[in-house]
């Protein structure tokens, strides 16, 4: 008799299954957090120093600026017995920053309670000498009108109804600084004179 083979059936070849990543046992790392914005030591529209004026009625203050000189309100923060804690302007691309005057809270006291000021603000101007009018019409007193000075600037100085001293200047000359020195000497020597 023949021998009968024995058949086993083979088991159908499955495709091989795509590998799978083993489950971790740490815990998955979140996403780093997003950079925080960098905050720039000074504030976008400001220099390094800003001028602060402390006055007797900073409300007022901020209407007579922008009549005489243009100044644009940025803020302000009002303070108890309707005065101003806080505000700030805008004179050409300078912040010039102010707040009324608080006795017995701060040392400092407005140019009126001092009966004078100690400090002057400078403003260059394209011209001062319709920047000096517009302030003076504005109620300003001059202390020196608009003139050409050594240095090379045309310059004028006004006192504002609330103490504080404006000079206004336009530049007009670079001047070298050897003939600045002669100059400065020869206006010295005028002024020496005209004192004497």
């Amino acid at each position: 008799m023949a021998k009968t083979r024995k058949t086993t059936k083979r088991a159908p070849v499955r495709a091989k299954a795509k590998a799978r990543p083993k489950a971790s046992s740490r815990p998955k790392a979140s996403a780093p957090p997003k950079a925080a914005k960098k905050v720039m030591p000074v504030p976008a529209g400001y220099h390094t120093v800003t001028p602060y004026l402390t006055v007797s009625d900073a409300a007022a203050a901020l209407e007579f600026y922008a009549r005489a000189f243009g100044a644009r309100e940025l803020m302000r923060m009002p303070a108890p017995g309707g005065k101003l804690g806080h505000a700030e302007m805008r004179i050409g691309d300078s912040v010039v920053m102010l707040s009324d005057e608080f006795p017995g809270m701060s040392t400092t006291k407005a140019p009126t309670s001092l009966g004078g000021t100690t400090s002057a603000l400078m403003v260059y101007l394209p011209n001062v000498d319709a920047a000096f009018e517009r302030a003076v019409d504005a109620g300003c007193k001059s202390l020196m009108a608009p003139t050409d000075m050594f240095w090379g600037d045309r310059f004028g100085k006004l006192e504002d109804p609330f103490g504080n001293q404006w000079s206004l200047a336009t530049h007009k000359e670079d001047v070298p600084p050897r003939v600045m020195a002669e100059r400065a000497k020869a206006a010295m020597a005028q002024m020496s004179q005209g004192s004497g």
